[in-house]
């Protein structure tokens, strides 16, 4: 599941964007993975581990509506749809 979500851009400065995936890992795991920068620019990618898929989703859907809240449009979405 992934959602790459993206500020509009203001003034001379692209836009800066944040993309949210989730996967299964090797281990029978999951890892939610948060890659956020401005476009063309440098990026920063955090990964987070969970053992069980529903607290992997719960995680995935609150970064999703925290970037909402701070003013992100959600760009493209691939995947099945969280809840």
């Amino acid at each position: 599941m992934r959602v790459f979500l993206q500020q509009p851009p203001s003034g001379n400065e692209n836009p800066r964007y944040v993309q949210l995936t989730l996967q299964p890992d090797l281990l029978g795991g999951w890892e939610l993975l948060r890659e956020s920068g401005q476009v063309g620019g440098r990026i920063q990618l955090r990964r987070e581990l969970y053992l069980q898929r529903n607290e992997a989703t719960d995680a995935f859907e609150k970064a999703r509506d925290q970037q909402l809240k701070r003013g992100f449009q959600v760009m493209f979405t691939h995947g099945e749809q969280p809840r």
